[in-house]
């Protein structure tokens, strides 16, 4: 069977899905809230991984939202620390911070700032920047987790254009090389780096290949197809020997039209007359 092959969703039943698609639009909702506070920011990539941050934070995440610190959880690693308004929102909606503290994203003193921050957000691993330190960090995380006997697992949400740096593979045949089977990493294959289109940029596909080569266990979804997610991380977590990886082809501003087709989606500026027509396309997409 081609481990590459998009995971179906059958299989996982309706009354799931529908609870994580109504996780997946609060999270866009919070991330549009957080959004208007600026005026601008990462939208679209905060609308485009909604679905991937619901499944992962409504069904999939053994967390505490009492004690985000707790021992037992399973680490969700940010490697993208612009991604930050996406993680915000979904902490939101599970609970680790309050849905009240979004106003305050990217403003001073705020325990939101726009590249994530580990020492000032509860739920926040790790810190964002430089790209590509991510998966090396899971490393190092997974390796500890082994040596407690802990059976948590490691997710690691990366960008395609962090396949682009090479400590992210030096991190994958790492990971394949010490078979920490305990490591998940998801990557959001939005097709835009802040240059422009990704593959002009320097192309990194088949990205699933190029993990399966190097000796993971590979899925590629429809990274805004819920029940498919679920299928595939459902599969990935009984995985065992090797590492796996989720590969999501997104739709940057997923959920709000006007946005899915504006020409530069890295970095959005949206109108302040606009913000409530995005927030009404969002509703008329959910109830369609």
């Amino acid at each position: 069977m081609n481990q590459t092959a998009t995971a179906p969703g059958s299989g996982v039943d309706t009354a799931r899905t529908d609870r994580v698609r109504a996780a997946a639009y609060r999270i866009r909702l919070n991330a549009l809230t957080q959004g208007e506070v600026q005026g601008q920011g990462y939208i679209g990539q905060a609308l485009g991984i909604a679905d991937v941050l619901a499944a992962l934070y409504a069904d999939q995440l053994d967390l505490r939202p009492e004690d985000p610190a707790w021992e037992g959880r399973d680490r969700f690693l940010l490697s993208i620390g612009h991604y930050a308004i996406a993680l915000y929102a979904a902490l939101a909606e599970a609970g680790v911070i309050p849905v009240e503290e979004l106003d305050t994203y990217a403003t001073d003193d705020s325990r939101l700032p726009m590249s994530g921050m580990s020492t000032y957000t509860p739920g926040m691993e790790v810190s964002g920047g430089s790209l590509g330190h991510g998966l090396g960090v899971a490393v190092g995380i997974a390796l500890g987790l082994r040596r407690k006997d802990n059976p948590a697992h490691v997710y690691n949400l990366l960008s395609d254009g962090e396949l682009s740096e090479g400590s992210t593979w030096e991190a994958v045949q790492a990971c394949a090389h010490h078979g920490l089977d305990n490591v998940i990493a998801i990557v959001d294959m939005n097709r835009q780096v802040a240059d422009g289109p990704a593959q002009e940029v320097m192309g990194t596909e088949p990205a699933d290949d190029k993990f399966r080569v190097n000796g993971w266990h590979v899925l590629r979804v429809d990274g805004n197809d819920v029940a498919a997610l679920l299928a595939a991380l459902d599969e990935l977590k009984a995985h065992r020997g090797r590492p796996k990886a989720l590969i999501c082809d997104t739709t940057m501003g997923k959920g709000v039209p006007m946005l899915e087709s504006r020409e530069k989606l890295h970095f959005m500026r949206v109108a302040p007359d606009e913000w409530q027509t995005a927030r009404e396309q969002l509703k008329e997409g959910d109830n369609a």
